[in-house]
C-alpha cells in the first residue's frame, strides 16, 4: 500500500504560486521590527556576542529569501537595528532554497539551509559565529511569566513535538519517491 503525504495539497498549492502575495508595508515593517527586537533580546543575554558585533558598528547586512528581504545595521552598542531604506549592504545573504516546505522540513530536521554569501568576509564570519553560538533560552523567559515548573513542562512538550515532527520530516525525505505516489 502506498501512502501520500497528508498535506500534499499545501505543497501543490505552494508550487502553483509564482510569487508570494504582496504583504502591506506596515505588516512587513512591523514584522521586521519585532524580529530585530527578538534578535536584540537574545544578544543582550550574551555580552560576548554584543562585544563581537560592536566591532562591526555601522555595517549593514541584508538577508533575502525569494521576494522577502530585510536589512539590519549593527549599532555601536553591538545590537541590531533596521537599516535605513536604500542603505547599501556590506554583506548579502540569500537563502537559495525556493520552497517554503523544504525550508520548514530542513528546520525541523536541524539541516542548515543552502545560502549564497556576497560581501564583507569579517562581517560574515561574525554573523556565522553568532549563528553557531547564540541560543534563545525560551524556557528561562517563559519561567519569568508563568513560573519554573509550567515553563519546563511547556518547553519539554514543545521539544517532544519538534523531535517527532523532525523524525517525520526526516523519514519523508529518506523514503523513496515511489512510496509517496497517489493510489
Amino acid at each position: 500500500m502506498t501512502t501520500r503525504f497528508p498535506f500534499s495539497f499545501v505543497r501543490d498549492l505552494a508550487g502553483r504560486l509564482p510569487h508570494p502575495p504582496e504583504a502591506p508595508d506596515w505588516l512587513v515593517r512591523g514584522t521586521q521590527h519585532r524580529l530585530v527586537l527578538l534578535a536584540n533580546h537574545v544578544l543582550m543575554q550574551e555580552p560576548q556576542a554584543m562585544e563581537r558585533l560592536a566591532r562591526q558598528r555601522g555595517r549593514v547586512a541584508r538577508v533575502q529569501w525569494r521576494a522577502f528581504h530585510m536589512a539590519v545595521q549593527v549599532t555601536p552598542a553591538g545590537m541590531l537595528d533596521r537599516a535605513a531604506e536604500g542603505a547599501v549592504p556590506d554583506l548579502n545573504v540569500e537563502l537559495t532554497e525556493p520552497s517554503p516546505l523544504a525550508l520548514a522540513r530542513g528546520a525541523l530536521t536541524g539541516a542548515r539551509p543552502a545560502i549564497r554569501i556576497d560581501g564583507d568576509v569579517q562581517l560574515a564570519g561574525d554573523i556565522h559565529w553568532l549563528a553557531e553560538n547564540l541560543r534563545w533560552d525560551v524556557e528561562d523567559d517563559l519561567a519569568r511569566l508563568v513560573g519554573d515548573v509550567p515553563a519546563h513542562t511547556v518547553c519539554a512538550t514543545a521539544r517532544r513535538v519538534r523531535d517527532a515532527l523532525g523524525r517525520f520530516a526526516g523519514a519523508r525525505r529518506a523514503a523513496p519517491a515511489s512510496n509517496h505516489a497517489s493510489p
